[in-house]
Parts: structure tokens; sequence; C-alpha cells
């Protein structure tokens, strides 16, 4: 996917160059969390390339970066690649312990809250564009829903970790982002195949499909994860013991999509089984050293390429104000469905689980859309109804990471100091 002119190396070196300048800028001066300080920092440049261009008419770089960005591939990269190491490196430090506690409700939202939240979102969007004359097609509205759904596990578990949010609260909210993705992917295929008119939409196909890719998913991630884990378990040497992991991590998602079950639950599941059972059990105080640096670094990396990704991507939004005022819009609707998708399950599970005040509102402004919302939307085939998605996702996306993600936790400190004094 990338032009003669510029190889996948050359492509990967300036995306790595670009995200260690930026990230470093953001640590000395800045100080935000990374996945906030790159997109701000990478939406920022590329305005002010635009600008220049209006500015000098001669100038062409504006064309010139948007050839660079549209050469990669977004959802291929990834969907296909990124999001597999993304992924295992989240749930490898989710505490299964604490995440057992709110097992109920991680369930419930990752997939009620879900499909919930798609319907809100779809019917909304529906109204939104025939009242500002978009004219977009009912389903795919209800696409939409899909896509901007899941919370993005990279970009929630980021913020966590510089807030203070009580551990079971933490893992509840990092577990959902895990699985909530997964399930998203799910519903936005099925919905895609049904506006695409290659699949029927019935609830019987649609809940047949759900479950033989999520559970399928779920299934796969145990088994690639307890063969790494029995591996692991049977030697002494973190090189070794490195190289299964990333076995599993690569060769598990190929086998996944071969299989047409869901990647992403099949490396939620491995990552949490290996990182909590393999963890404890299968490795000395070196390997787990090694281990857990090791993936920590890889999600840093691809964590900051990916968030300034998005921020560049910014160049390819439609400048069209209709569509332009109808992300705005989409901005109070995408978080009164996370409102409602989220506050109606744990109204109905109160009896059966109370995770303390602070659980609602981080569990609502904490809930970011992320990589995963605009690598859907760029898998859109070309038309009319694309545009304007895309921008539309563009729109939300940047206001969940940059406003949503740079105050949750001092919205947290402050409920936690005003509210909930013990922390509970």
């Amino acid at each position: 996917m990338i032009s003669p002119s510029l190889s996948a190396f050359d492509a990967a070196a300036i995306l790595i160059a670009l995200a260690a300048v930026l990230g470093y800028l953001n640590h000395r001066f800045l100080r935000l969390p990374s996945s906030v300080g790159l997109t701000v920092m990478g939406a920022v440049a590329s305005l002010a390339v635009v600008g220049l261009d209006r500015l000098l008419p001669a100038s062409t770089l504006a064309e010139q970066v948007s050839a660079f960005v549209s050469d990669i591939d977004f959802h291929t990269t990834l969907m296909d690649g990124m999001l597999s190491f993304l992924l295992f490196a989240g749930a490898l430090h989710v505490d299964w312990t604490e995440m057992r506690r709110g097992r109920l409700a991680i369930m419930v939202l990752s997939t009620v809250g879900v499909i919930l939240s798609t319907l809100i979102i779809g019917g909304g969007f529906l109204l939104l564009s025939s009242a500002l004359g978009l004219g977009v097609p009912p389903l795919w509205c209800f696409v939409f829903g899909a896509l901007i759904s899941p919370t993005d596990p990279v970009a929630v578990m980021g913020v966590l970790k510089r807030a203070a949010v009580p551990p079971t609260l933490q893992a509840t909210v990092a577990g959902e982002s895990l699985f909530n993705d997964g399930v998203g992917v799910v519903v936005f295929s099925i919905l895609l195949a049904a506006a695409l008119g290659t699949e029927p939409f019935t609830i019987g196909h649609a809940a047949k499909a759900f479950f033989v890719e999520a559970g399928g998913g779920a299934l796969l991630g145990l088994a690639v994860g307890w063969l790494g884990f029995k591996a692991m378990k049977s030697i002494d040497e973190y090189t070794v013991e490195l190289m299964i992991s990333l076995a599993v991590v690569m060769g598990g998602y190929s086998l996944a999509q071969f299989l047409h079950v869901s990647g992403p639950v099949a490396m939620a599941v491995a990552g949490l089984l290996i990182g909590n059972a393999g963890v404890q059990l299968a490795m000395s105080d070196m390997t787990r050293d090694y281990m857990l640096k090791f993936w920590e670094l890889i999600d840093e990396l691809l964590n900051a390429v990916l968030f300034l990704l998005i921020g560049l991507e910014v160049i390819a939004i439609v400048p069209d104000p209709r569509i332009l005022l109808t992300g705005a819009l989409a901005v109070p609707l995408v978080l009164i469905a996370r409102a409602l998708a989220v506050g109606t399950p744990l109204a109905v599970l109160r009896s059966r689980l109370n995770m303390g005040r602070l659980a609602l509102p981080t569990l609502i402004w904490g809930g970011l859309r992320g990589g995963i919302s605009v690598a859907l939307a760029l898998s859109l085939p070309d038309g009319p109804a694309r545009n304007v998605i895309l921008a539309v996702t563009y729109v939300v996306v940047l206001f969940s990471v940059v406003i949503q993600g740079g105050s949750v936790g001092q919205l947290i400190a402050r409920l936690s100091k005003d509210r909930e004094p013990n922390g509970q």
C-alpha cells in the first residue's frame, strides 16, 4: 500500500521518528497523557499544513502529507497488525483477581451495552443526518453506531494508568474495553454486510454470527494461551519464552482470521491467561521481569504511533460545514448513548454488584473512542455515506481522546475527594 518512492520500512521509520520527537516534546513540555499529547500534536501539525497551503497557493505540502497518510492502509495496519499486539499487551497487565469481581459487569457491558449503544446512536444519527439533509441510509446509520460504540482499550488503559481509580473499577473498565471492541467489530461486520446487501439481515442470522465469532474467539484465545502457558512452564529461558509470547500473538491472531472468529477477543483472553497464570506459575523472576518490560515497551511504541496516526488523519476530513456540524452534534449523542448503555445495565445489576459511585462517571467519561473506530470507518467502501461517517468518526474520536482523555483523571480525582473520601 506504500507508493514506489516510499518503502514500508521508510514509512515505519518516518512514523516512529515523528512519534519519538513529538513524544519527547510532550514529555518535556506539555506533560499530557501520551495518547492525548500525540493526537493533539498530530492534529495541530495536520491543520498547520493545511493552513500553510491556504496562505501559499504554490505549496503542495498538504497534498504530499495527504498522499503519505493515504498510502498507509490504516485499517490493515491496525486491525491486521497492531491490534493483536496492543490487546495482548493490555490484557497482560490486567489483574485477573480484581477483574473477576467485576466479571458480571464486564460481560454485560461488553455485549448488551455495545448492542444498546449501537441502536441508540444509529437511531440518533439517522435523525441528525436527515435533519441536516445528508441523507445517510438507515442501515448505514446503524453501521456508524456499531463502529463508534466500542471503547478503545489502548486509549482507556493509557488514561487509567494516570488516574487514581480503585483497583476493581480499573480492572472492570479495562476488561470491558478489552472485550467490547471485539464484540463491536462483530456487530459492525454483521451490519455492514446487511448494508452492502451481501448478507440477509435477520435476528437469527445476526445472533448466530455473533456467537460464532465472539465465542469462537474466546475459545481460541484459551487454547493458544494455554499452549503458550504450558510451553513456558516447561522451560526457564527468557529469550525463548519471549518468542513463545510473540508466537501466541502473531500465530493466534492469524489463526483467528483463518477460522473466521474474533481475533481481538482471542488476544484479550490469551493475554489475560498468560499475564496472570503464566506470570505467576510459569516464569522465573528474571523471565517475568523481561516479559513485562518487553510488552510494556511494545505497548508504548505502538500506542505512540497509533495516536500520532489518528492526529495525522485529520487532514483527510471533508471540509463540508454540514458534515462538521453533524460531527459536533454526534459528540453529545455518543455520550448520551454511552450513559444509557452503561447506566441501564448497572442499575439492573445494582442488587448483585455495587461498584461505588465512581463507576458510572468513570465508565461514561472514561469510555474513550480511538483507533479501532477510525480503522473501521476507513474500511468502509467508497460512497457518500463513507465520507460522512468518516468525518463524523474523526470528530468524535478527537473529542474523546483530547477532551475526555485529558480531563478524566481530574474528574476522577475531584469525585474521589468530594464524594468518596474513602475511595469506595
